[in-house]
């Protein structure tokens, strides 16, 4: 977890293709509303994070893997049914 923009941002999955090459980032933004301003810069930032990804894995990995960050719902479907519920 880190704090980003007052956004807590949480890796919560992350999906690896058979080859190694992509790798799908689930993120969970709270509160929600700031979801798609960090997703954003994620996206603008994609170049380095890879980089230094990269750093980190580069004695384990032949290839360092394409990174992409989609959103987490997972936590709009907990709210909504907590809505539901209170009904």
């Amino acid at each position: 977890m880190a704090a980003f923009g007052g956004a807590l941002v949480t890796v919560s999955e992350v999906r690896i293709s058979p080859d190694l090459s992509v790798a799908k980032a689930f993120i969970s933004v709270f509160p929600s509303d700031k979801r798609d301003a960090v997703l954003q810069a994620l996206t603008e930032n994609v170049r380095s994070l890879r980089g230094e990804l990269g750093r980190e894995v580069a004695s384990q990995l032949r290839i360092v893997p394409e990174l992409v960050f989609l959103p987490d719902s997972s936590l709009d479907y907990v709210e909504h049914i907590e809505e539901l519920l209170k009904k």
